[in-house]
């Protein structure tokens, strides 16, 4: 068995990570750990800097990632990708073709009372409706099976 996490090393990554060890560890799956490096629309130096030092942090936590497999005794297998993190994860499931995809819904939920608690729901209604989202693109257009983990 082979299980793609989308992994950015944002917390919600690593618990998702982390459940999908804990559900998925008898069945001794190959986890392939994809980041994806935004590219910037225009190559002025300091964009190009800026995405020097995306692409390192996804790599570092990748690695990161594939150590705690490791200790988990499960093989792992690290991809990195540069572009849309929609478009570069739908493609890598056309390449790699796993018998599932998991990936952590973002959240920026902040704690506290109720107001907060709705501007927050207000924002991601907003944001899924102007932008759409990683795991919203992925859901209509991913070909093998989606875990989707919330988040908490």
């Amino acid at each position: 068995m082979r299980i793609m996490v989308a992994y950015d090393g944002s917390r919600n990554a690593k618990l998702a990570l982390a459940q999908t060890i804990d559900m998925f560890h008898r069945l001794r799956p190959k986890l392939l750990l994809v980041g994806v490096a935004e590219e910037t629309r225009d190559s002025t130096e300091l964009n190009e800097d800026l995405f020097q030092e995306e692409y390192q942090e996804i790599k570092a936590a990748l690695e990161e990632a594939s150590e705690f497999a490791t200790e988990q005794k499960l093989e792992s297998e690290i991809i990195i990708a540069e572009g849309d993190p929609r478009k570069m994860l739908l493609e890598a499931t056309r390449k790699r073709t796993p018998d599932l995809l998991v990936i952590a819904r973002h959240s920026t939920k902040p704690d506290g009372g109720i107001i907060a608690q709705s501007l927050t729901y207000f924002v991601d209604e907003l944001d899924y409706m102007t932008f759409g989202s990683v795991s919203a693109f992925l859901s209509r257009r991913v070909e093998c099976p989606l875990l989707i983990y919330p988040a908490p």
